[in-house]
């Protein structure tokens, strides 16, 4: 926890400041807000009104808190839609600091917070009847997809500016092979050498409305 502490947002939700890349893990004006806004409603809301499909497979590149996965599982809990979330972890968080966070008590979802995090890593784990979960310990330079077969891509790594190795082209292309068709790309930068990458592998970009205190983001779709 040296280089990690807790901090409030915007809207009542908590996040993490990592002190050594003077980043946080989420917008300062609301976790919550943001991560619904940038992967529910531009990623997950928009895959299930194009598709209308009940079987969806996620790839989420920085797990980080699990916040994304824990909104997916709440809106997807009611809907028959089953799930199969993959996410990649280099520097999984502690349970000490997990249990520091108020998703559970924010989004009534305390059973399913402790059934995202209690798992073991680098297992497919059932957290729910619809919701199967693999936390993949490792760095995504390291990991292995098979082609075409993830359905919604959540890249959440740091900033380019602080993370830079996640958002060069061979691991975006990595990313894209990976995707099915008509497979569906967010992320919350909207930066322009990121938009050009993903246009030159082949992906329709579009920027569209960031969350709360940022005015675009990208989402991106495979043809």
């Amino acid at each position: 926890m040296d280089n990690l502490r807790i901090i409030q947002t915007e809207d009542g939700s908590s996040s993490l400041m990592h002190t050594g890349l003077n980043e946080t893990y989420h917008s300062i004006h609301g976790a919550i807000q943001e991560s619904r806004h940038v992967f529910i409603e531009a990623g997950l809301n928009k895959l299930l009104l194009n598709s209308r499909i009940n079987n969806i497979s996620v790839l989420e590149v920085g797990f980080g808190t699990g916040l994304n996965a824990l909104l997916t599982l709440l809106m997807t809990k009611s809907q028959g839609v089953q799930v199969t979330y993959t996410a990649i972890e280099t520097f999984p968080l502690s349970l000490e600091i997990l249990s520091l966070l108020n998703y559970s008590s924010v989004l009534e979802a305390t059973i399913e917070f402790q059934s995202i995090h209690q798992g073991d890593w680098n297992v497919l784990a059932q957290i729910t009847e619809n919701f199967f979960l693999e936390k993949q310990n490792r760095k995504i330079q390291d990991a292995v997809f098979e082609k075409r077969s993830f359905d919604l891509i959540y890249f959440d790594a740091f900033a380019p500016s602080k993370q830079p190795e996640m958002w060069e082209l061979p691991i975006l292309k990595k990313i894209v092979e990976a995707m099915k068709p008509n497979g569906i790309f967010v992320t919350y930068s909207a930066k322009g050498q990121l938009k050009r990458d993903l246009v030159s592998l082949g992906l329709s970009v579009e920027k569209i409305p960031g969350p709360t205190g940022k005015r675009e983001m990208i989402r991106a779709i495979k043809s």
